[in-house]
């Protein structure tokens, strides 16, 4: 198997009830057979009062399992369709789609990596996209900086979190090491001390349960609670009010 990494940024408006990284978990039923989820990862970009967003200025990344590269036009196709669908009124949808041996990913994972700390312009997205597949889809394309962003850090390996993973979100509030590692996530202490959770002891989510992506691969950071029980870091947070945004669309 071979993966693609399809991004998906500014989808929705301040009164949506829901936003990209929904658009972007939906899109596991619009997969040409043969194909999969491996892991859907939210991606937290810059913040600045020059930068129209919704509610957090995040993107969101699919990372695609296909049996080899020639599925990548179909994907790209699907996920054009899907977000012409889905994305709201108001917004200014963006789609990237990159396979993980193209050779232009190390620039997009540059790129991506400056989105964190830097105000990036269009012209930007599609220097460092060069090669390939970058397209807006509806208003004024803004979307295409976050959707390139959102393709270059996830396939770097070492930015943001995941939003989906093997059905994270049925997970129970509390639940042991071992059944956490059972479903490929790693759990790391960040205890000063340096204290390793075991498999046997518990671990609680506060029904949030977001492991980071850390060395390419699903990494849950805990810190302990008490004998024997570990707590992951964060919680869910609700969208801004509209007066507390800026103007325009975001993930």
């Amino acid at each position: 198997m071979i993966r693609a990494y399809v991004g998906f940024d500014d989808t929705d408006n301040i009164d949506a009830d829901r936003g990209t990284g929904k658009l972007a978990r939906w899109f596991e039923k619009r997969l040409p057979e043969g194909c999969g989820v491996w892991g859907v990862v939210r991606q937290q970009l810059l913040v600045h009062e020059s930068i129209p967003y919704t509610s957090h200025n995040s993107s969101a990344c699919v990372v695609v399992e296909m049996p080899d590269s020639s599925a990548l036009a179909d994907i790209v196709s699907r996920a054009a369709s899907h977000l012409e669908e889905f994305a709201l009124e108001g917004s200014d949808p963006g789609l990237c789609v990159a396979c993980e041996n193209d050779p232009g990913l190390p620039e997009l994972m540059d790129f991506g990596r400056k989105c964190t700390s830097r105000v990036l312009t269009q012209k930007d997205a599609m220097e460092a996209a060069r090669g390939i597949h970058l397209s807006g889809h509806g208003g004024t394309r803004d979307g295409i900086i976050g959707a390139a962003a959102a393709v270059g850090l996830t396939a770097s390996g070492w930015s943001g979190r995941f939003i989906e993973y093997r059905n994270l979100r049925r997970f129970p509030d509390a639940l042991k090491v071992s059944e956490l590692q059972n479903a490929g996530i790693t759990v790391v202490s960040l205890d000063r001390d340096g204290q390793c959770p075991a498999p046997e002891e518990l671990v609680r989510t506060k029904g949030w349960l977001r492991p980071r992506l850390w060395g390419g691969r699903p990494v849950l950071p805990v810190m302990p609670e008490g004998t024997g029980v570990w707590e992951s870091p964060g919680g869910k947070r609700g969208k801004k009010k509209a007066e507390d945004c800026l103007t325009g669309s975001g993930a």
